[in-house]
Formats: C-alpha cells, structure tokens, sequence
C-alpha cells in the first residue's frame, strides 16, 4: 500500500507550477554538513582566499534507508539548487568558511573590463558574483542566475533564519535608498521570498547603474544553506523586478548587448570563473565561438540541440529546446531522452527513471552537439562521487523540468565558455581555455560545418546569417507570468513556441494552454488527496 506521506508528497508536486526546489541526490546528502544555521552568526563579505588557510569540514552521517517510492518523491521535491555539502577533491586551502557556515571559493581578480569573477562554494554547487549596493558600495553575494528574470537580496528588516545569517541591505547603509512604493513576491516549491521593491545604485563588474530591484523581509528557510545573499536574474524575460540586462541596455553601459560566463571546476584548483559585459574574452576559450540562435521568444536563454552521445555513440535525444542556466546545477530532461543517453553508456542502470547508477570507473566523456559542433562533458562532472554503498550516480536526471525540454546546468556549463547574446538572439559555445578534464569541441559527423565569420578580435561560427542591424529583445511584449518555474525560471505565463520547436522557425505553441495545465494538476492533486484520505 502506497504510504499517506508519498501520496500527500506527490499532490504538493502536482500543483507547484512556478516553484523554486533544490535538487539534492542521494549521494549529495550523505556529504552534507550538518552543523546547526541557528549557530552561525551573520558575516560581510570575505576577501581572497589565503594561501595555506585550512579547517574542517564535516561530513553528514548517512540517513536510513528509505523506499525507493518515498525517496523518488522526495528528490522530486529537491529540483534545483541544493544543500551545503563537501565533496572529495576540492583543494580546501582554497576556501574560505564563512560565519562558520558558508564555504567561500573565491575568484581571482579579472583583469578585463567589466568583468568579475564568478565565485562558488568549493563544490560546483552555486555560483556568485560579488555586487556593491547603494551609496556606500555594500559588498553582496548575489547568485548569477541566467534562468531567472528577477534580482532581489536580503533586506535589514528581514528577521528570518536565512537573513540572520547572511548579508542583507537596508536603507541604512545607503544615503541613496529609495522606496519604489511597490511589493515583490517571489514563490519557490519550499516557501516565498517577499518584501518590496527598491531603487539604488548596484555595481556589478565596475558597472555602476540606477536599479530597481527586491529587499525581501520574508524568505524561505531553504536559503540558510546557500552562501549567497540574493540573486540577479539575468534572463531577458520579466520577473517580479527591473529586469537587468533591459536596464543595462537602456542604460547604455555596453558596446554589444552580451555577456561571456566561464565557470570552474574546484577540483582544477584556483578559481578563475569570470563573467564579462559587452564583449568576449579570448583568454577563456580556444577556437571559435559557434553561435546557435535562441528558440523560445519569451526571453529565455533556450537553444535547439541536435544530440547527445556517450563516447562517440549517439544516442537520438537531440531536437528539443536546451535550456541553458547557471543556477542550477545540474542536468534535467524528459525522462524518455534521459533513458537514450543512459542506454549507451555500458552499465548504466536506474530504478526508477530518475536517477540513474553508472560505473564508477568510467572515464569517458558525454558530448552535446549544438549547430553541428560537439562539446565533450568530462566524467568528473557527468559522474558522482561514491555513494555509502559505493556506487556512482549520473548527473543528467528524468525530471522534465521545462516541458519537452531540456535544462543544462552547471555540469554542462563547467566544460564550456559560454557566451548570451542579447543582441543577436543568440547562445554562442566554445571550449574552455583551460580545461583540464578533457573537454573540446568538434565537427559533429554527418553535419556539415557551419560558415564561419569573423566578429571583432574573436572568430566565431554560426548558423544563421544576420544583418548588420543590432537587433534588441522586445521587453515590452513580453508577458509577465508566475514569478519561478520549477527550476527557478522566471517564464511568461505563455509560450510562444514549442519546447520541440527548431529556433529558426516561427511556430505556433504546442503546450497545452497553462490554465488547462493548472486545471490538470489541481484534479490531479485532488485525486491524490482523496486516495490518501482512503488509505489513512
């Protein structure tokens, strides 16, 4: 007989249609720390790492066996971001502790302009940049989230768990703060960021501009496990805030409408992640940039990909929308699509349809092929570490996140630099400058190579010929919808074009209409109701 509590765990599920849910696998949570938020005490932002600077890290007791049925459930109801963790292989002299609580990687100083390094948690968990607020220049961690509309950070007035133990900003430490006279609310899968909307300088790579953005008074307790202080949202779709990137070009900050993000990888050592505005950095990849038109219209950073393989065998779970976000972690997809790449890889196993058990040993890479080029996903990113009973879990999970679609995380993006074109409407992908877990890029076979131009110092590929008219994403039109998908995106209420759709056609929508959807899940959420109130 199915338990109450699955059943209940399930209908909670069925009606989360914009939700924020920190995805934690099994494997994750055995290596989590355990020590009590309510004892860490609030923090400014750390400098540098020190060299040589060592501590403890504590690993989390492995929990009690569960069903198979009721943990499914309940990694289901962790999408997304995830618990604070250690992970074997990271260099701990180069970490920080923040407030006895937050493991801090930080950066190394870009020298670019309008650049900043990307700072993370030591463990390839989350990834932030360092932002100055208000008059005063006030430093914040803010999450760089490229699958979110919205900015928003911990307000002074905020008395919750989550706020007592990070950086928060209040009109005290600014002579410029300024009540917009709006509220914000932001819902996640456990819970609801709020407070109201306020205008002050925000400073983001030597880039100083006017912003209208969120000072929440009220957040979930998830948060308490995360270094970050808040987020800037950097789709071009509208959230609950001034969207960024409109602000930005507005603004006239820019030459070219674009940014480049290159993350690291904690096991390679020092951090050298960095995020630049107006151009692309050289220095960060090698050969060229291969551009691939976006394919959804309400602002996403959305791009068809062809296929997937495991060490050169293709695997037929290409043709759809590829979501591409740096705040989550890792790697979501249809379950049928998830099942193909797993049925190449040789001893690949799952249970449920979710996660999947892979061979330790394996030191083979995945590929992803966009615009007929692949870009090679290294084993120490596409596999686990071992769990208590010694086994090693994919990262690419059955969780259909975005209908029909698939969600490339940080697992994905450790292994590219990527570049979001705001301008063009386009993602371009390279490999990383200094991979040291095998990743390349090549010629996909059976496609032929794209035409390649030359923009700028940097030469790049592309697909599709534009003119040499700069166009703009038309944020006017664009609707506003729930505040969070359940990834975290920010998404209009509506679609445009269909998750299956090619990114250079304009096609009608093949989603259901979302209110149906909600209709559907809410019976659906009634059924499950009903049967637990039967089997009580």
């Amino acid at each position: 007989m199915v338990p109450v509590v699955l059943l209940l765990q399930l209908a909670l599920w069925a009606v989360s249609t914009s939700a924020f849910y920190p995805y934690t696998p099994q494997w994750l949570k055995e290596k989590e720390d355990l020590t009590p938020l309510r004892e860490a005490k609030r923090s400014p932002v750390v400098g540098n790492a020190r060299d040589g600077l060592t501590f403890r890290i504590e690993k989390k007791r492995t929990q009690e066996s569960q069903s198979p049925a009721l943990l499914a459930a309940q990694q289901a109801a962790w999408l997304r971001h995830k618990f604070k963790h250690t992970r074997s292989g990271v260099p701990v002299n180069a970490v920080e502790k923040r407030a006895s609580q937050y493991n801090i990687m930080d950066a190394t100083e870009s020298s670019e302009a309008m650049a900043a390094g990307i700072n993370q948690d030591g463990t390839d968990y989350s990834y932030f940049v360092k932002a100055g607020l208000g008059s005063k220049g006030k430093q914040v961690y803010l999450l760089v989230d490229t699958g979110a509309g919205s900015t928003w950070v911990m307000g002074s007035g905020c008395t919750d768990t989550s706020c007592s133990t990070h950086t928060t900003f209040g009109p005290g430490d600014s002579s410029t703060f300024t009540d917009a006279g709006k509220s914000f609310s932001v819902s996640y899968g456990t819970g609801t960021v709020q407070g109201k909307l306020v205008t002050d300088t925000i400073n983001v790579a030597g880039i100083s501009l006017k912003y209208t953005f969120g000072q929440a008074s009220k957040t979930s307790d998830v948060f308490s496990h995360f270094a970050f202080d808040g987020i800037l949202g950097m789709s071009m779709g509208q959230g609950d805030s001034d969207n960024f990137l409109k602000t930005l070009m507005e603004a006239k900050k820019l030459d070219k409408n674009l940014f480049g993000i290159h993350l690291n990888r904690a096991s390679d050592g020092s951090n050298n992640g960095e995020i630049k505005f107006g151009s692309t950095n050289p220095d960060k990849h090698m050969g060229d940039i291969s551009y691939t038109p976006i394919g959804s219209k309400n602002g996403d950073w959305a791009i068809q990909i062809d296929d997937m393989a495991y060490d050169g065998k293709k695997a037929d779970a290409g043709g759809v929308l590829s979501y591409i976000d740096t705040g989550t972690s890792f790697i979501f997809g249809p379950p049928s699509l998830v099942r193909k790449i797993h049925n190449t890889i040789p001893g690949s196993s799952s249970s449920d349809g979710l996660s999947y058990t892979v061979p330790c040993s394996s030191n083979k890479t995945l590929s992803f092929t966009f615009s007929g080029i692949d870009y090679k996903i290294s084993s120490k990113d596409w596999i686990s570490p071992k769990d208590s009973s010694g086994n090693c879990t994919s990262n690419l999970y059955g969780r259909e996140v975005v209908d029909g679609a698939w969600l490339l995380g940080d697992t994905f993006l450790k292994n590219v630099y990527a570049v979001f074109d705001a301008d063009q409407k386009r993602i371009g992908l390279a490999a990383p400058a200094d991979s040291k877990g095998g990743s390349s890029s090549s010629s996909s076979s059976g496609s032929s190579p794209p035409t390649p131009t030359t923009v700028g110092l940097t030469t790049v590929t592309t697909t599709t010929l534009t003119t040499g008219v700069t166009s703009q994403p038309d944020f006017s039109t664009q609707s506003k919808g729930p505040p969070l998908g359940l990834s975290g995106h920010e998404t209009g209420s509506t679609r445009s074009s269909s998750a299956t759709a090619k990114p250079t056609e304009s096609t009608k929508s093949a989603a259901p209409d979302v209110r149906a959807r909600k209709t559907a899940k809410l019976a659906v959420a009634m059924l499950f109701a009903v049967l637990a109130a039967l089997v009580a």
